[in-house]
């Protein structure tokens, strides 16, 4: 057999979806000889965690940094990956709360601190008084109020959690799982909301060392032109191994027969060309209720495609603004839990080259929904978003030099309560087709930072070699 002839020989592996988790799989996959074709419907590489060129200058979708938290990922992006592209940056978050800023994530005494005292005493007395309660009758929360409640108690809850919560989401916490919030927010326990209120007052526990100190002094990565360079440069090593990155490729049908994906239609967004691409083995990181929708023939039972109409994604638009301003925040981006937006980023403050020099970039983040006044930018939303920006003194409407709008149509996962046995329906499905693995913040509808995403596709990379065999084997 010729070189060539055994390349064609090679199993075709299709992966769905070009951010950060699939085109890891897609690295993993290519550096050990595997024939691989990305298909991403984006114009760039990269999903939620690019960015978009605009006159010069660069916008993030949001704040994408790479974290330390897993080595293994970390010394492979640093050492193969982003090369001398690569910035380090000291992490520098916070919160716009109770009329000052403190550290985010958000600590307890940093709240204690914004708390009127009688307000404070009940919150408390609250905390202490649930944690008690809940070690003698332990239960699990029936919805995302009564997680939030066991966690921190009512009276907290309510002036701290409550509204904001509902802002956010669009809905009470009532409507949203409690697994959001257990899986994603640390437990404050009696003894150690103690110890930090007399550390307060002096009396420290030396064997304690705090969290935040470590978060604090985390350094994080990043690159001049924002985002995009990890994801470019990833995309470039998987063309280096000999993979192929098609992008401006959508998903518009999936072949399934036997139990396995044969082959999978995408449409060329420019042209609207259709591509047929027969395949051995797929892994899929696009909305798992698109992938389900794509699926043609009747292979899938009646009852995922109805459970699939109960996972929901929250849309975001991020405004990118150029501002005639050389420094607008002090920090890499804060938090704001009384304004239209909820998040406000200056990437300059972590190296992004900007143009004019004098000038720099703001990222501002809303939660929308699909079609409402904020996912359309409507003047009248704008001029909110102005006037919060100048209440916070984050900059002038004078000094507004350019004002770009961006959007996400499946930025976050919703934990609708009930979601989770319409979630398991679906995945029970895709674990029943043999070929096929799902993974990533859309493909497995869960909250991976990009370190985890990347882990994720390295997985589902692992998992797929791990099926070759067995079809070796079994002579499939």
């Amino acid at each position: 057999m010729t070189p060539d002839s055994a390349k064609e020989a090679r199993p075709r592996i299709l992966i769905l979806g070009g951010g950060p988790t699939g085109l890891y799989a897609a690295r993993v996959l290519t550096q050990r000889g595997h024939a691989v074709t990305l298909i991403e419907k984006e114009e760039r590489p990269g999903g939620l965690a690019t960015s978009h060129a605009r006159s010069g200058n660069w916008y993030d979708l949001g704040v994408h940094m790479l974290h330390e938290f897993d080595r293994g990922i970390f010394e492979d992006i640093r050492d193969h990956v982003m090369g001398d592209e690569r910035i380090e940056v000291a992490l520098d978050a916070k919160i716009r709360w109770a009329g000052a800023f403190y550290r985010y994530p958000l600590q307890f005494g940093d709240m204690v601190r914004g708390i009127p005292p009688l307000t404070l005493a009940r919150c408390v007395a609250g905390l202490l008084g649930t944690q008690l309660w809940y070690k003698i009758f332990p239960r699990a929360p029936k919805d995302a109020e009564e997680a939030l409640i066991q966690l921190y108690g009512r009276p907290l809850y309510e002036f701290f959690f409550k509204d904001f919560t509902h802002r956010y989401w669009g809905f009470p916490t009532t409507e949203l799982d409690a697994k959001f919030i257990t899986t994603k927010m640390p437990r404050l326990t009696a003894v150690d909301v103690i110890k930090k209120v007399l550390g307060k007052a002096g009396i420290r526990d030396r064997s304690v060392k705090a969290v935040e100190s470590a978060l604090s002094e985390e350094t994080l990565h990043y690159s001049r032109t924002g985002a995009e360079t990890m994801t470019r440069r990833l995309a470039d090593t998987v063309r280096a191994g000999g993979g192929r990155v098609l992008l401006n490729r959508e998903v518009s049908g999936v072949e399934i027969e036997g139990g396995r994906v044969r082959a999978v239609t995408v449409r060329d967004v420019e042209h609207g060309v259709e591509e047929r691409h027969e395949c051995d083995y797929v892994i899929n990181t696009v909305p798992l209720p698109l992938l389900v929708a794509s699926v043609r023939g009747d292979a899938v039972p009646a009852e995922v495609v109805e459970s699939c109409g109960h996972l929901k994604y929250k849309p975001i638009t991020v405004h990118g603004l150029l501002v005639n301003k050389p420094k607008c925040i002090d920090g890499l981006y804060i938090y704001y839990r009384e304004r239209l937006f909820h998040r406000v980023g200056e990437p300059k403050n972590a190296g992004l080259r900007v143009t004019p020099e004098d000038h720099s970039v703001l990222i501002v983040e809303t939660t929308c929904e699909e079609g409402d006044e904020k996912w359309e930018a409507t003047p009248e939303v704008r001029e909110r978003i102005m006037a919060d920006l100048e209440a916070e003194n984050i900059v002038r409407r004078d000094q507004i030099v350019e004002w770009n709008v961006f959007h996400a149509r499946h930025g976050y996962p919703v934990f609708r309560l009930g979601f989770e046995p319409h979630f398991r329906r679906i995945m029970d499905w895709v674990g029943g087709i043999a070929n096929l693995r799902t993974a990533g913040r859309q493909g497995a509808f869960c909250y991976p930072n990009m370190h985890s995403a990347m882990r994720q596709g390295a997985k589902a990379a692992e998992a797929i070699e791990k099926q070759m065999a067995t079809d070796t084997v079994a002579g499939t």
